[in-house]
């Protein structure tokens, strides 16, 4: 199955100039979401890994099946204040603008090595922001995978220059 042939990619989306992977219409196929799934959890196991996070929201979809699959315990890394007790924080640059991510700061520990799955990898910013909140916490990212690289906006690179290990199920231009 080519998974590519379920990605939609909207133009000028969320502002000019962005052309927009849409997971969406990969996600709403139950046979290409269950092999996208699959290919994750394959990937998955190249890593020594205790913890499953994912970056809100489309990273949830993917993640919460693969822990589900593998047993692991899932860790939501989440918009500001949308956890209720005691968080990391930590501000980042995306594409087209800032945001901030949060974790509880009982989420991991200091033996916990964690595999972080998310739907996309463009500039790298929103996954850079990721591991820091995972070191913040004592913790040791294992890798990342993501269903899909934008691979000119050079994300995927980014990481691999600090050090992370990277898997993506598709490559697609940014622009």
């Amino acid at each position: 199955m080519n998974l590519k042939n379920f990605i939609r990619s909207i133009p000028d989306y969320p502002k000019k100039g962005i052309l927009f992977r849409d997971i969406t219409t990969l996600i709403k196929d139950e046979e290409a979401f269950a092999e996208t799934i699959n290919q994750i959890v394959d990937r998955s196991k190249k890593f020594d890994f205790t913890k499953i996070a994912a970056i809100e929201s489309r990273g949830f979809v993917f993640a919460s099946a693969v822990s589900y699959i593998l047993n692991k315990p899932f860790i939501m890394l989440r918009k500001k204040n949308k956890l209720p007790a005691e968080v990391y924080s930590v501000d980042f640059e995306l594409e087209y603008g800032t945001a901030t991510i949060e974790v509880h700061k009982d989420s991991f520990t200091k033996s916990d090595k964690v595999l972080v799955i998310d739907d996309l990898i463009a500039t790298g910013g929103t996954a850079e922001a990721a591991a820091k909140l995972i070191e913040m916490s004592n913790a040791k990212v294992a890798a990342f995978i993501f269903v899909i690289n934008l691979f000119d906006l050079g994300g995927d690179e980014r990481l691999k220059k600090k050090n992370y290990k990277t898997s993506s199920l598709l490559e697609f231009p940014g622009h």
